[in-house]
């Protein structure tokens, strides 16, 4: 089968052209701005990329065009259509799908799903969950928006039944305005949490866990629902029912739960310790994560003892607190300056990466070193302004926080102002670059969040530090 994937440069309908690649279909696609990393990874597997939209493509006659939701009806101000080749598409009658209906259909179909859905931590858990069944020898394939670092690759087909899929509840395309995650039909689901969030399609919370529901209802009756207990929310979506055997985790009566600090932590299944996870990561809402996969891990069979142990070798997943340089300061051998990335954008997971820093901080003994959270509101329901007053609840654990502002339609000064002096804003990453060469120090943590590129302020922060430094 020839497909050819409108949108292929994101990290999902990514993983479906390799995934389809695997398969033995013959793969191409387009996108706007073909951009690395995942423009070099398909074509390192030899996919033919086309920058942009054209109508020309049709000459490409695949079986069928895979739409990704990137794609929509929109029109330029001139009157002509955004996608020409969506167009083209539909006037020719050819025939097209999304990209969740084309997975469900050709990848899916006969294996084991186990899919993990949630507001925040998906990338995390499913690449842990992935880890965890690998290294039990069910040889999974996997589907997951980042790239694990114990893999090296965002997704693969795997040999074994079990397959691992971050699920995804933003709409699947713009003729099926369902969440991704209902075309899944998991025999194993994962609710990690629950709030609101895509304020560019969801009108509140209640509409997202009505989505939530439509998943527990493709779920069978021998199938699990692995849940996180401390949701209010998540209790509301059980509540609409549930036909499947449910396994709980976080809480104190939970059937699965932590004790300890979440880098070296005892896990109790009803109250009893069946395993213990000691690893680098850091913050309860990796502990959270952990037990998730735990939970789901020993519905495939796998022993939480064993599956705990696999944890302890887990690398976490790129852009999640990746150490992307340091540089040492007036050559003070205590003064090096941390530069992290992570992917971190809505106001909760921002609270929880900046404590899980300063957690990890304190425990190393060094709680005079300070947090600078770089961020930048990228994320459609940041750009609309939806959560801005939760900012400064987010940051405070931050010593100092600086905020690019580019392409915002509010104003940014004044969400921040509760935080006073500690705050600063800029239009662009060059001046946001110098605010913070002013204000640094050696031994601080330069923690910069983003669900983008952030401009490449990674490599120029330690660009300019290292002239700082001389």
């Amino acid at each position: 089968m020839h497909i050819h994937i409108l949108g292929i440069c994101g990290t999902f309908m990514g993983g479906l052209a390799a995934l389809a690649r695997e398969a033995g279909h013959q793969v191409t696609g387009c996108d706007a701005g073909v951009y690395p990393p995942m423009s070099d990874q398909l074509r390192a597997l030899g996919i033919e990329l086309i920058e942009g939209f054209g109508a020309d493509q049709m000459a490409l006659k695949p079986d069928v065009f895979v739409v990704g939701n990137v794609v929509s009806r929109a029109r330029l101000g001139d009157g002509s259509p955004k996608f020409p080749l969506m167009e083209a598409i539909l006037d020719s009658g050819a025939r097209y799908t999304s990209g969740p209906q084309w997975l469900a259909e050709h990848i899916l179909q006969g294996r084991h799903v186990l899919a993990v859905a949630g507001t925040h931590g998906k990338t995390t858990t499913t690449s842990m969950l992935a880890w965890i069944l690998e290294a039990a020898g069910l040889q999974p394939g996997f589907l997951v928006g980042g790239v694990p670092l114990n893999f090296g690759v965002s997704a693969r087909l795997g040999v074994g039944a079990p397959f691992v899929i971050e699920a995804d509840e933003y709409d699947t395309a713009f003729f099926d305005k369902r969440s991704k995650f209902v075309h899944y039909r998991p025999r194993t689901a994962v609710l990690n949490n629950l709030e609101f969030d895509h304020a560019d399609i969801f009108d509140d919370l209640a509409a997202i866990e009505r989505q939530f529901h439509h998943l527990l209802r493709t779920v069978p009756s021998t199938g699990r629902v692995v849940v996180n207990g401390l949701e209010e929310s998540l209790a509301r979506v059980l509540n609409q029912g549930c036909w499947s055997e449910q396994r709980s985790f976080g809480a104190l009566v939970s059937d699965f739960s932590a004790e300890g600090d979440a880098s070296d932590f005892a896990v109790l299944q009803q109250g009893r310790v069946v395993g213990r996870v000691q690893w680098s990561l850091s913050g309860q809402h990796n502990q959270l994560n952990a037990l998730a996969a735990i939970a789901a891990a020993e519905h495939l069979g796998v022993a939480p003892a064993q599956a705990a142990a696999a944890l302890g070798e887990f690398q976490n997943v790129k852009r999640r607190m990746e150490v992307r340089g340091k540089v040492a300061l007036l050559g003070q051998d205590q003064g090096e300056v941390t530069v992290y990335d992570d992917f971190a954008h809505h106001p909760t997971a921002i609270r929880t990466t900046v404590d899980g820093l300063r957690r990890q901080l304190d425990k190393a003994g060094k709680k005079n070193q300070r947090i600078l959270a770089l961020f930048e509101p990228r994320s459609n329901t940041m750009k609309l302004g939806t959560m801005k007053a939760q900012l400064p609840w987010s940051l405070e654990q931050a010593d100092l926080a600086f905020c690019h502002s580019g392409g915002l339609g509010w104003d940014a000064e004044a969400a921040l102002a509760p935080m006073g002096e500690r705050a600063q804003v800029a239009g662009d990453i060059d001046c946001l670059i110098e605010q913070v060469l002013a204000a640094v120090q050696p031994g601080d943590q330069l923690l910069c969040m983003s669900n983008g590129g952030f401009g490449g302020i990674h490599q120029k922060l330690l660009a300019a530090l290292a002239l700082k430094a001389g």
